[in-house]
């Protein structure tokens, strides 16, 4: 191992003006989490910039960790020497010997943050860049595509030296956007949108609907296992609300009107995770929802459903295609899960033709002719079980089959 820090830039909290430095302290309280199981690490801070000293550790299952860490836009292994043209170029030849795979061609590109050493960058350039030549006469320069760039960074308490940009997740520290309940089916969206708005700062709590017996106990396993890997992402503990849906579900089917069976039970979940998130302090509902991808999905049914709740509605895979959430889907780890075979509530009682332009007024007629149906829906929430899922935590053991989700 050559590498003895990694600096880790930030991501849009860079943006952000008088507040910043909140952002800052919450970025860098996920990094110490997500980095405990590592013994030794330690950290320290410039102005928009974080360096970890590795201190033994593998930079490689460091750098794996903080690469999906949310508020991280990139990361760098780097070799850290003194700030004299000697060390540097010492520390020049040991990453340039380093490499697996020798270069045909370079390019130095020296940054000098401190004013008050001799050589000038442009000076600086040509002094490394010189030296690595003399040491390596099969190389050659180009300054507009190299296939390595030796980038120095000089500083006052040290210079540091790289040659990797490793990418990671972007977007905001976890929970530095305020908290918002997500509406976790076991499909292959529902996941991928909680990682999305996990990204942009929220805090989520997840909420899934099961209707026990008609659903399995793998059902259930399966959402768990997917809550799990999205506990993963902010390295702390997620909760998760299991809420009975039989009594609601099994009511709304008897009503006889089967083409808005499915708008009245997403209302019906829309209402239950409202006043789970006022009981939770949340202050958005997070959905799974892609415009035109099922009949709940259009657009006349959106504004039958949405009406239910009050409070925002959150929607990260609104504008994306089925082949762009199952990328995703696929880079975040959710989706050899999300298809498993295992049924949930959402496949139960549907109807032959459901209604993609459902009549707000009819809607609101059946609901209100259902016996005790707001106290229904109190029994909901009140009979909620929670979870708390830690990052790291057994999951089920669960196998792959066919995606049979609607």
């Amino acid at each position: 191992m050559i590498y003895d820090q990694i600096v880790l830039r930030y991501g849009d909290l860079i943006m952000k003006g008088r507040n910043r430095n909140q952002f800052e302290k919450r970025m860098q309280q996920q990094v110490r989490s997500a980095l405990s199981p590592f013994q030794g690490i330690t950290y320290w801070k410039t102005y928009g910039r974080l360096y970890v000293k590795l201190n033994g550790q593998p930079y490689e299952r460091v750098a794996d960790r903080l690469k999906d860490l949310f508020g991280l836009h990139s990361l760098s292994p780097v070799i850290s020497t003194e700030s004299e043209l000697e060390a540097i170029r010492s520390a020049a030849m040991t990453l340039m010997n380093a490499m697996e795979q020798p270069p045909k061609t370079f390019k130095v590109s020296v940054k000098r943050a401190w004013k008050g050493f001799p050589h000038p960058s442009q000076e600086m350039n040509h002094l490394v860049g010189a030296h690595i030549l003399r040491a390596f006469p099969e190389l050659s320069v180009d300054v507009r595509n190299p296939e390595v760039e030796l980038k120095v960074d000089i500083q006052e308490e040290a210079t540091y030296l790289f040659s990797q940009v490793i990418p990671a997740a972007g977007g905001f520290p976890y929970g530095s956007n305020g908290k918002a309940m997500l509406l976790l089916s076991g499909g292959i969206d529902s996941p991928v949108a909680g990682w999305l708005a996990m990204r942009k700062g929220l805090q989520i709590e997840a909420v899934h609907f099961h209707s026990y017996p008609f659903t399995s106990e793998q059902a259930k396993d399966k959402v768990v296992a997917l809550a799990q890997r999205l506990a993963y992402y902010h390295s702390a503990p997620l909760k998760l609300h299991l809420v009975p849906f039989t009594d609601i579900q099994t009511t709304l089917a008897q009503q006889g009107q089967d083409n808005l069976i499915i708008t009245m039970m997403r209302r019906a979940m829309f209402r239950i995770t409202e006043q789970l998130a006022v009981r939770n302090d949340a202050l958005g509902i997070v959905t799974g929802e892609s415009l035109g991808q099922v009949a709940s999905q259009t657009l006349p049914s959106m504004n039958v459903i949405g009406r239910a709740a009050d409070l925002p509605l959150l929607k990260p895979l609104i504008m994306m295609d089925k082949a762009e959430i199952i990328r995703l889907a696929e880079k975040i780890g959710t989706y050899e899960t999300s298809i498993l075979p295992y049924e949930d509530c959402c496949t139960l009682f549907l109807p032959k033709s459901p209604s993609t332009n459902p009549n707000m007024r009819i809607v609101e007629r059946v609901e209100a002719g259902i016996p005790q149906y707001s106290e229904m829906i109190e029994t909901a929430v009140r009979d909620t079980e929670q979870l708390i899922l830690k990052p790291g935590q057994q999951t089920p053991d669960l196998q792959a089959g066919e995606d049979s989700w609607f």
